[in-house]
């Protein structure tokens, strides 16, 4: 796929080569690479586990490769990641699918995954860096990928993080969010993360 030309609006989803291949002409480093796409990697196995029949699975395996995308453009010409704006990765990548002409639904699992969905009045009572808007997981796909993105982590090191870990920590983020976040646990189940965990050697928390 030529990413210099842009192709009409919700006519192709991208197949995870096409993906890497998107994620290697961004990131500005190996470590950055390695770091995003081993995470997008995982959040794509974890919303494998955790498919539905009511859910377009091709669709969600390229929207959890694509959701931290945005991810890349926070970094500085010398490398340096700006984690001060690092809730501005989301709507960074939706320009970013935008720009290289993939679909809107893709570029929409970029801004519509953080913590469990952040509403117009998140961004503004919490003066969010972000256009106040509604970043808020509408579709069975975005909700499974934003949900899946729950059990892991970026930290240093990269992390497994345990339903009840995420559960224990998510109130923090504001009203509601608990009770959202058991929500889709008892909707979508949970994931087996020991497999996961020692596949990639990262521990669980």
């Amino acid at each position: 796929m030529n990413f210099g030309t842009r192709i009409p609006a919700s006519t192709v989803i991208p197949d995870e080569q096409e993906i890497e291949a998107l994620h290697r002409r961004y990131a500005p480093n190996e470590h950055a690479f390695d770091l995003v796409f081993t995470h997008c990697l995982i959040v794509r196995d974890l919303a494998t586990q955790l498919l539905t029949t009511t859910v377009d699975a091709d669709l969600v395996r390229a929207g959890a490769l694509l959701h931290d995308v945005g991810v890349y453009r926070l970094y500085s010409p010398d490398g340096v990641l700006d984690h001060a704006g690092y809730l501005r990765h989301g709507v960074l990548g939706e320009e970013l699918v935008r720009d290289v002409g993939w679909p809107d639904r893709l570029g929409r699992f970029c801004s519509h995954h953080t913590g469990v969905g952040l509403t117009r009045a998140d961004v503004v009572s919490q003066g969010l860096p972000l256009p106040v808007a509604d970043y808020l997981a509408e579709t069975p796909e975005e909700e499974l990928v934003l949900y899946a993105d729950k059990f892991h982590s970026k930290k240093t090191p990269p992390v497994f993080v345990s339903g009840d870990t995420y559960a224990r920590s998510v109130s923090r983020f504001g009203a509601g969010k608990a009770e959202r976040f058991d929500a889709l646990r008892s909707r979508f189940g949970e994931p087996d993360l020991a497999a996961l965990a020692t596949s990639y050697g990262h521990a669980v928390i």
